[in-house]
């Protein structure tokens, strides 16, 4: 059992729901099960606390989202657990007349920026964790004292239907055989490349590659206008069943730009599909060069494509990848990923009653 009065207030600032709110979540759901009280501080009628309304024994604190406003949210929490830029400067603020402790996770390779407050808000932090060494590389940038541990993302333990599987392949008039190419991601290509995929359908039409992109966000619209013409292409919006959509793939095709992590990388994995990716951020902490996929500069259509074609045309070196990614996947679990921060929580509090 956990020692009396312990409570973790978790804070997430984020609107929307993305990666990030993802692992939030997926941490809150493991914590509840084992048994921990706790609190989520979010914005009110945002998807991450709608989301989580159904998770036993969360307390949810709706807030405007403001710093203030957060900052007043922690009445009963003995540790803050921050999730999201913003959330830091709310728990750093409280620690001045609340003085609850508070530990960071850092999810974003870029930035933050090196200034007077974050270098305080990260030095007053409890622990601070990031998700890749990436991650950690950026941060003691900001602050080469900074004892930073890392603890990658988990997967999101999808699930799947191969009958829903077989009704998206009939909606998007996916042939039998046929070699479909899948990204998920939040359609922002400044984040996530998605215009070399594009660059790459349009270069492939004709030789039978479907390429399904899952998810929406602010470039949809040019997106879509980008693939104008081009019927190898497919626009899944958002969606909650993308386990459906994973387990229809063949391929995973991840160009990002820059990357903390990726962590729907994992869910790939689970799905035992071999990887294609950019060579950024703590990408190649996960993606191995020849072993469990192929890396590349961002904007290298060119090689990437070739890759593609040719895991497409030869299936062994694919399902041998895939098999890799399967048995990685098993280290990367939402129950491993949880009590590496039990232990973290444990040793800011004290040791469970």
């Amino acid at each position: 059992m956990i020692a009396a009065g312990q409570c973790i207030a978790h804070i997430n600032l984020a609107s929307g729901y993305r990666g990030g709110e993802r692992q939030t979540e997926l941490l809150m759901r493991y914590l509840a099960d084992a048994g921990w009280r706790q609190i989520l501080v979010a914005r009110a009628g945002d998807s991450l606390a709608t989301r989580s309304a159904d998770i036993p024994g969360l307390d949810i604190n709706e807030v405007s989202g403001g710093i203030l406003s957060a900052a007043r949210a922690f009445d009963e929490a003995t540790l803050i657990h921050v999730h999201q830029g913003k959330a830091l400067k709310a728990a750093w603020l409280q620690s001045f007349f609340a003085k609850h402790p508070y530990i960071i996770t850092r999810r974003v390779q870029n930035g933050p920026r090196n200034n007077l407050i974050n270098r305080s808000a990260y030095r007053r932090a409890a622990r601070v964790i990031a998700v890749s060494a990436a991650i950690k590389n950026r941060l003691l940038t900001l602050e080469a004292e900074l004892d930073v541990q890392v603890i990658p993302d988990c997967s999101s333990a999808l699930r799947s239907s191969q009958h829903r599987s077989n009704a998206i392949r009939e909606q998007f008039g996916i042939a039998p055989g046929q070699f479909v190419v899948g990204h998920v991601g939040a359609l922002v290509d400044s984040h996530k490349g998605q215009l070399q995929i594009i660059e790459m359908a349009r270069k492939s039409s004709g030789s039978g590659l479907v390429f399904i992109l899952v998810g929406g966000g602010a470039d949809e619209a040019m997106l879509k206008h980008a693939a104008e013409g081009l019927g190898n292409v497919h626009f899944t919006g958002h969606v909650d069943n993308v386990g459906d959509y994973l387990n229809l793939m063949n391929l995973f095709l991840y160009p990002s730009r820059h990357e903390g992590l990726g962590s729907v990388l994992l869910d790939a994995f689970e799905f035992g599909l071999p990887v294609v990716a950019t060579r950024v951020g703590g990408i190649p902490e996960i993606v191995r060069d020849g072993v469990n996929g192929y890396l590349y500069e961002p904007n290298d259509t060119r090689s990437m494509l070739s890759t593609v074609l040719r895991l497409r045309d030869d299936a062994k070196p694919a399902a041998a990848m895939g098999l890799v990614n399967k048995r990685a996947a098993e280290a990367y679990t939402p129950a491993r990923m949880g009590k590496r921060y039990e232990l973290i929580y444990q040793s800011v509090l004290g040791p469970r009653g």
